[in-house]
């Protein structure tokens, strides 16, 4: 497992489930899945390509997602609203994702991530022979957000770099 890759995330959705939660986190059910991911609850995709490739899932349980969206827009509450829903899990892998791509940019690679996606509930992702795919369970008192990473180096391009 490239944990060098993978750890940035870990590190950001952390961070960032804390401060959005406003509550302690607890990280469970850390597995490595050869399955297709199949969504649990409302979920956004973002690709990455470059130096490095590959895709995050972050699929939120709706109370979750109504707790995130008080805390960004700082109201007490709001009324649960599939559009919100969708809205609030694309903004947190935003916030999620620029937290790690600073830390895997400050070590030299490059690369583009391209916008949170809906995750569809009839398409399933999983890693393949050279990904290292990796599902973590972020729970909370307002619910859980599972993420999905699957990462690995662009051999094309470290072939390149290296005969530079």
């Amino acid at each position: 497992m490239r944990m060098e890759l993978i750890q940035p995330f870990i590190n950001a959705a952390d961070a960032v489930l804390s401060e959005t939660l406003a509550c302690p986190i607890s990280v469970s059910d850390i597995s490595m899945n050869e399955q297709p991911y199949q969504r649990r609850a409302t979920a956004a995709l973002i690709e990455i390509s470059g130096d490095i490739e590959g895709r995050v899932i972050f699929d939120v349980e709706d109370s979750a997602a109504m707790k995130v969206a008080c805390t960004i827009s700082g109201a007490t509450e709001l009324d649960h609203d599939p559009q919100i829903i969708r809205e609030t899990i694309a903004e947190l892998a935003n916030l999620v994702i620029g937290n790690a791509v600073t830390t895997l940019n400050d070590q030299g690679f490059r690369f583009k991530v391209h916008p949170p996606v809906d995750h569809p509930a009839d398409r399933g992702f999983h890693g393949t022979e050279d990904t290292e795919a990796l599902v973590m369970d972020f729970g909370s008192s307002s619910g859980s957000v599972y993420m999905n990473v699957a990462m690995r180096y662009n051999r094309r391009r470290r072939a390149d770099a290296r005969r530079k």
